[in-house]
């Protein structure tokens, strides 16, 4: 006899726990089944697994993000980066071990709405992950536009070796941070270069099955006017 199910889980979350057979998106440990990804998961014939759910980013550690924070206690920002989750960076990241929270606040350096580039540090299940922003290329960021695409749909606007954003910021102008979690900001002091990245981002999102897109991409951006 099979039993079908259907629940949202979160990674971490322990599915079932017994005689189980682990299959997609599922780990073992000991007598629990628990999930690895975000999606709603199946038991049939005592078979476990998760179909994942897209759009959603599932942090790593040493990640690149762009976030937005979102609120503060007296020891760390609360960080949204389009994930299931949270993040979290810890005020000494910025002010150091010396941190006061009697002397130090924190909306002195980053407010509510601020966006941040920084890098995941550690990911434990059943905490929010932190982030540093103690970096080359991390911090606050002061211009430019975001754009949100799927997570899924980076490594494929990263390009290989990086080529896809290199012939994008070549032919516009623009400087493009990525974020692997799917947010990415453009930065670019003439209108027309603007426009051209997002349109070539959004081309990217849209085709990234295709084969060839890379020179599909270039053709577009030689085109005055778009």
């Amino acid at each position: 006899m099979s039993q079908s199910q259907d629940r949202f889980v979160l990674p971490g979350d322990v599915i079932v726990t017994g005689t189980y057979r682990p299959e997609q998106n599922v780990v073992l440990d000991d007598d629990r089944v628990t999930a690895t990804a975000v999606g709603f998961y199946e038991i049939e014939d005592n078979a476990v697994k998760v179909i994942p759910l897209t759009g959603f980013y599932t942090p790593k550690p040493d990640d690149l993000v762009i976030g937005k924070i979102t609120s503060h206690t007296s020891f760390s920002w609360e960080v949204n980066i389009n994930s299931f989750c949270v993040s979290i960076l810890p005020a000494f990241d910025i002010f150091g071990k010396d941190y006061s929270p009697s002397k130090d606040e924190l909306s002195s350096k980053l407010k509510t709405g601020d966006l941040i580039v920084g890098r995941i540090v550690n990911v434990n299940p059943g905490r929010d992950p932190l982030m540093t922003i103690n970096g080359e290329n991390l911090g606050k960021i002061d211009s430019g536009e975001l754009v949100k695409i799927s997570p899924t749909k980076i490594p494929r606007l990263i390009g290989k070796h990086g080529s896809m954003i290199q012939t994008i910021e070549g032919a516009t102008n623009a400087t493009i941070t990525v974020g692997q979690n799917g947010l990415v900001v453009v930065d670019c002091e003439e209108s027309d270069g603007l426009l051209k990245a997002i349109t070539a981002i959004r081309m990217v999102e849209e085709q990234a099955h295709l084969v060839d897109l890379t020179n599909k991409v270039k053709k577009m951006l030689e085109i005055k006017g778009v």
